[in-house]
């Protein structure tokens, strides 16, 4: 991914839920990263979705965290805040608890924010904790490389 990043100039941002910093973390262990990640955020709590990110406390409240919406406004929060071409937001319910009829352990709405607008993805993934987090950070890391396949290199 990086490659197709630095190789047009874009830069890169996220806004992490339930995956905690792990997407972040995936992002800058490989060398260079500097060159295109200009960093993230780690927003679990709904206070610090709202203090941060600007999430409005009633939409957190009539939605949820976990919900399209939400996915699709961190992203695009982060990428303001930070200036970057593209960012992610994920959030979600990795379990083993907290999930509901409606919202089943495993969801998961994982955002995509640029210049022309937002897009998500919604998964329910079937694996435990840790394996809910590393499922969504892979499709995450999916969904930016075919992002930056597809994008145009940046005019400075």
């Amino acid at each position: 991914m990086g490659h197709i990043f630095t190789s047009k100039g874009l830069t890169l941002a996220t806004a992490e839920s339930c995956t905690g910093g792990l997407l972040a973390s995936r992002i800058t262990d490989i060398a260079g990263s500097s060159d295109y990640f200009l960093g993230g955020v780690v927003s679990y709590a709904y206070s610090a979705k709202e203090t941060l990110l600007g999430i409005d406390h009633d939409l957190l409240i009539d939605e949820g965290a976990v919900s399209e919406t939400v996915a699709r406004r961190m992203a695009h929060s982060i990428r303001e805040k930070l200036g970057a071409d593209v960012a992610v937001g994920i959030t979600g319910i990795a379990g083993p608890t907290g999930g509901t009829p409606e919202k089943p352990v495993g969801l998961v709405w994982i955002g995509l924010a640029d210049a022309q607008g937002e897009q998500a993805e919604c998964h329910v993934w079937k694996a435990d904790r840790v394996g809910n987090k590393h499922l969504s950070v892979e499709k995450a890391l999916q969904m930016l490389i075919a992002w930056g396949e597809a994008a145009s290199p940046r005019l400075t």
